[in-house]
């Protein structure tokens, strides 16, 4: 019989963490931790391994690191440096009492699973007290440069404000602290070669992390007294004792105010990224307290939100499709609701309601009225709008009109419309508690919604600024809700990237790790942080940009007609090999039109009700649309198909000339059993090009090394020979 782990009151093992972080030197402790778990130390283009130990579960992450922080500032700093061994057992310790502590949140988890709780469906994630364990550990909802950029959109119609009483704009905080990870960054070689000249007694991390207002100055090309207000009003000051922070999930004044100040007077900004999210969040509370002013912050507030999503929505769908404050109207003059944007591409419709309410103190306590109160304002309130807005638009009775009047005009017959509930700040555990939270309603041609923060709509409108495939990965984002559970949006959207998105439906719930996020990460920092690597996550990006049916994605993306849009859908959810194939063979077509001028066909199905046939022809429209649209008939009702597609192609490209989809449900019919009794069936895609290469126009003897007839421009030999 063994004994079982008797797992202590959070409140000891909080009181003894307390206690650890008021001993002498302990700030060199921190440092050395902060510097092995927030560092990424590359050599020329980051790689997936140099951010491998970001996702270590040794590793200590920033709300963690802070927590170490705000206890060890309830005391007068010790800055005297301990001995090595010392620093050590200071390490090991907090290791071992932030394990104890992440084992007493995690455990209420289990507290309440009795066998008469499991067999009455009881839901341990309704109670407030274990949702603060996947608040607290949730992780890191955006990147620290999303902090900077958008912190100078947020308040950029503050900047009066903030001129006057602050004594500088967020365009210059945002600069300073680009200027802070700048010089750290280039520091560091120095620093290096130094400590390695130093006995073992004299080496600390701390100066890798401290900086002067002047060197800041000259980086940031700032005047230094801007540069000092800066700092000044994100310095913790030197008589704070972070009295209210006598819980995990109390406030914590180091999350507001990040910069310490050394003896020599140096400042500390152990975590770059504590510094910017407080840039990001602190200037709202300064402006708060000016009551004459709320209005127009609040007012500033949303408009950023709603302007700002419009604009990142706007990069991927253009600005013509995407419409911003859009007004539903009953009748003329009467209005019932309104859209914040509102996007219309093909017969697809996007619905953003954007909310600026945040997880409030008490929700992070475990509170579980303030917890649904707090999600209700947030997300239900916004998505209970964009139900409602839905409904409007798939009534002909009520008209959509801009601010300045113009007609919103839909599609004669909307196919599907997305709800994205939106928030501007980062709300903890955002998409767990979209799981447990959220009450939806079931509307006809209406998805489920997705609930996301501003930042993750930057992120994807980043890495899918094609209509196509953002649209396929919200389409099967929404259709797997149910199905996936992640600790934040970006990793279901880095799992897309390089997996394409797919659940079998056996699959109850699929449950994503954070580190499938790297090439996301390392993809973000290249594009928006000047790093080397990477630009594009290694998947479906870049694996069939060029092949053929790459390329009729392209085709179809730049004329969204509803015929071929569901056609994009079904070409975008294929696998790397199918697309292969399929494009190959679809490349074999066109040679053999081009070597004889005949039509020539190759028709695909696939298990969930549908296919695509791809017709070769020159002949003129008027000829070659009959006869494809009466054979993607006979074939649909042929395989019982629910939708069926049919491209026609020119011979050379090959291009698309134009399309057809025929979507609608299957039914006998006698005089179609006549028509269609000796189709042959479809082609698997793996056996398409061996079969087109068995039947091909052997017009003249291909050499080893002459092209290949198939038109990918690679020898015979090294394509279709084999």
């Amino acid at each position: 019989m063994t004994d079982r782990k008797v797992v202590r009151a959070e409140r000891d093992v909080f009181a003894d963490l307390a206690a650890l972080c008021c001993r002498p030197g302990y700030m060199h402790a921190v440092a050395a931790i902060c510097f092995r778990d927030s560092v990424i130390l590359h050599a020329g283009a980051m790689k997936e391994a140099d951010m491998r130990k970001m996702f270590s579960p040794s590793r200590l992450i920033r709300t963690e690191i802070n927590t170490l922080l705000g206890l060890m500032i309830r005391a007068n700093i010790d800055w005297t440096l301990p001995a090595p061994g010392t620093l050590q057992e200071y390490m090991d310790t907090t290791e071992k009492l932030l394990d104890e502590l992440h084992q007493c949140l995690s455990g209420e988890f289990w507290s309440g699973l009795t066998k008469e709780a499991m067999e009455s469906d009881f839901n341990p994630f309704e109670r407030g007290e274990v949702l603060r364990e996947p608040i607290f550990y949730s992780g890191e909802a955006a990147y620290n440069f999303q902090y900077l950029d958008l912190a100078v959109r947020k308040y950029a119609s503050d900047a009066q404000w903030l001129q006057a009483n602050r004594g500088f704009t967020i365009n210059h905080a945002s600069r300073v602290a680009k200027a802070v990870e700048y010089i750290h960054a280039e520091r560091f070689a120095e620093i290096r070669d130094r400590m390695r000249k130093q006995h073992p007694d004299e080496r600390t991390m701390l100066p890798l992390f401290a900086f002067t207002a002047d060197e800041i100055a000259v980086q940031a090309n700032l005047a230094t007294d801007i540069v000092e207000r800066v700092l000044w009003a994100f310095e913790l000051p030197s008589t704070e004792r972070n009295e209210g922070f006598n819980a995990l999930h109390d406030f914590n004044v180091i999350t507001a105010t990040p910069l310490l100040r050394m003896p020599s007077r140096e400042f500390i900004s152990l975590q770059s990224y504590s510094l910017a999210e407080a840039i990001y969040e602190a200037p709202y509370h300064w402006m708060y307290q000016d009551e004459a002013y709320r209005s127009t912050l609040s007012k500033n507030r949303g408009d950023f939100t709603e302007n700002f999503v419009a604009e990142r929505l706007g990069l991927v769908f253009g600005d013509k499709f995407v419409h911003l404050n859009v007004d539903i109207f009953k009748t003329k003059s009467t209005k019932v609701s309104d859209v914040d944007v509102l996007v219309v591409w093909g017969n697809r419709v996007i619905i953003v309601q954007a909310k600026s309410k945040r997880l409030t103190l008490e929700s992070r306590k475990g509170n579980d009225q303030v917890i649904c109160s707090d999600f209700k304002k947030a997300v239900q309130v916004a998505y209970d709008q964009g139900a409602a807005c839905a409904k409007s638009l798939l009534d002909k009775n009520y008209r959509l009109a801009t601010p300045d009047e113009r007609e919103v005009v839909l599609p004669e017959d909307i196919k599907e419309i997305y709800i994205l509930c939106v928030v501007s700040d980062h709300y903890p555990a955002l998409s767990f508690q979209a799981r447990q939270y959220l009450k939806t309603k079931s509307i006809d041609r209406v998805q489920a919604p997705l609930v996301m923060d501003v930042f993750a709509v930057d992120a994807m409108t980043e890495v899918l600024q094609s209509p196509l495939q953002f649209l396929s990965y919200v389409n099967r984002r929404t259709n797997y809700a149910e199905q996936l559970m992640a600790s934040q949006e970006l990793t279901i959207l880095s799992y897309h990237l390089k997996k394409n998105l797919w659940v079998q439906p056996d699959v109850n719930l699929m449950l994503l790790s954070d580190d499938l996020s790297a090439e996301l990460d390392i993809a973000m920092l290249v594009r928006r942080a000047g790093v080397l690597g990477a630009a594009t996550p290694d998947g479906v990006l870049t694996r069939s940009e060029k092949t053929t049916i790459g390329r009729i994605v392209k085709e179809i993306e730049a004329r969204p007609d509803p015929a071929t849009i569901d056609l994009g859908f079904l070409l975008l959810a294929m696998n790397e090999q199918a697309v292969t194939e399929m494009s190959r063979a679809i490349d074999r077509l066109a040679a053999r039109t081009r070597a004889d001028g005949k039509v020539h066909d190759a028709t695909f199905g696939f298990k969930e009700g549908s296919g695509i046939t791809f017709h070769c022809t020159d002949e003129p429209s008027n000829v070659a649309g009959p006869r494809l649209k009466s054979h993607c008939k006979r074939r649909k009702y042929r395989e019982k198909a629910s939708q069926w597609f049919g491209l026609c192609m020119t011979s050379m490209g090959p291009d698309v000339r134009f399309g057809i989809s025929l979507v609608f449900p299957w039914n006998q019919d006698e005089q179609m059993d006549e028509k269609t009794k000796g189709m042959k069936e479809p082609v698997p895609i793996d056996q398409a090009l061996q079969a087109l290469m068995k039947g091909r126009n052997r017009v003249k003897k291909i050499g080893r090394n002459d092209p290949c007839p198939c038109g990918s421009r690679r020898k015979y030999k090294k394509c279709c020979l084999n």
